[in-house]
């Protein structure tokens, strides 16, 4: 017994030892010390390292820092960690690689993704490097137009994916890689604008081409290193179910799934709705037809509760933004890129504080001029019970001329 417990108190003494070096190796690195001489340490004293190790100093280090001093610590947190993840080696099953699954989904899209930066923009911008002619710039714009569909890959993670880690505790993703994706979007956007509007301006757009190659490469290896084993290891299949069933609301990234996605066990049924009836001041409806009036409205709406959490939405034909099931119990602020969630814990305090009953914007999106508008949702009492978002195409409304008197 006494050998026992000496092996456990040497374990636990270990154990500490390694986080202890673990953090010191995320601080040289915050700190600026030369990254060969991090890694030749890491090295040494660590070897290997958990996808879980790695979520948990990510999300401990990079909180309240800077948008460019995060872009370098996730580039060195790459660097560093390259060839020393552990996989996990129990798993029997591997449901990623079964057609449908939307892991085996987003890595055909990341394959996808490698196979457009390396045969298409890096040649082309090769070609374009010698020569700035017409041509090579039409080339090269075509390309970076194909990688603007990687916005759906990236959405489909943020919106499907990290809300489920985050109901296990998972925070790292959401606070640190969704940001990473947002520069990467400006990026790409950038390269756009400077391509189609080109004046010369060569070494311009081989910088920020050459950054979206990098940037692009390298969050493909965290997605399938670090995220995807992450999700792996804490989703259920119902989750994954879920999230395979919404990923067509989003869409994909220069590629689809191969075939729907078909577990062994027998697939999720959904639950029939209930035909009871809600007893309102107004009226009387079954929860079926609350549920179909609501989804027949020529608006889409959004309901948060006083805690901010996310409990409805509607669901009609033609949604101006994309809606997931995942964001259902998840609060609103995770459901935001994290460069605007200041404006939405703003607009929710006036709310709660009684300053504002509403606030309204407007804004081109695609074809449609969307008009967005939120209400403080109060009871007999004037007790704040949560916010209603309220968005509309009003872009035919504008359109109206003259008068209509009879019918069509």
């Amino acid at each position: 017994m006494s050998e026992f417990i000496n092996n456990r108190e040497q374990l636990t003494t270990k154990n500490t030892d390694r986080i202890t070096i673990l953090k010191q190796t995320f601080q040289d690195i915050h700190n600026g010390r030369n990254l060969d001489e991090v890694k030749a340490h890491f090295d040494a004293f660590i070897g290997k390292i958990t996808v879980d190790e790695i979520s948990q100093l990510q999300h401990d280090f990079v909180e309240g820092i800077s948008a460019a001093e995060l872009q370098r610590l996730y580039s060195q947190h790459s660097a560093l960690f390259k060839g020393s993840i552990e996989k996990e080696s129990h798993q029997t099953i591997r449901p990623e690689e079964q057609p449908g699954h939307p892991i085996h989904t987003f890595k055909l899209e990341n394959q996808e993704i490698e196979k457009l930066l390396k045969t298409k923009i890096q040649i082309h911008l090769w070609q374009f490097e010698k020569e700035g002619s017409v041509e090579n710039v039409y080339k090269l714009l075509e390309d970076i137009d194909l990688l603007l569909d990687i916005d759906k890959h990236y959405s489909r993670k943020e919106n499907l994916i990290f809300p489920y880690l985050e109901k296990y505790g998972i925070y790292g993703p959401t606070t640190n890689m969704w940001r990473i994706d947002d520069f990467i979007r400006d990026a790409i956007k950038e390269a756009k604008q400077k391509l189609a509007n080109y004046n010369g301006e060569k070494e311009e757009v081989i910088r920020v081409v050459n950054y979206v190659i990098q940037e692009v490469g390298e969050m493909v290896y965290k997605e399938e290193n670090i995220l995807f084993q992450m999700a792996l290891k804490n989703l259920t299949e119902d989750e994954w179910i879920k999230i395979a069933h919404e990923s067509d609301e989003i869409g994909f990234c220069l590629t689809a799934p191969v075939e729907e996605w078909k577990p062994e066990r027998k697939a999720l049924q959904e639950k029939a709705i209930s035909e009871g009836y809600i007893k309102m001041e107004t009226g009387i409806l079954s929860l079926k037809q609350l549920e179909l009036l609501l989804n027949h409205l020529p608006v889409d709406i959004t309901f948060i509760d006083q805690d901010d959490v996310v409990r409805y939405f509607s669901h009609g034909k033609e949604r101006i933004f994309a809606r997931t099931k995942a964001v259902i119990g998840r609060t609103v602020q995770n459901c935001h890129p994290p460069r605007s969630v200041h404006v939405v814990e703003e607009l929710l305090a006036d709310f709660k504080s009684g300053k504002k009953d509403c606030e309204d914007f407007w804004i081109q999106f695609k074809d449609n001029y969307v008009y967005i508008r939120y209400f403080a949702v109060r009871d007999e009492n004037g007790t704040y019970i949560g916010t209603l978002e309220f968005t509309q195409n009003i872009a035919p409304i504008k359109a109206i001329e003259g008068e209509k008197r009879i019918l069509t």
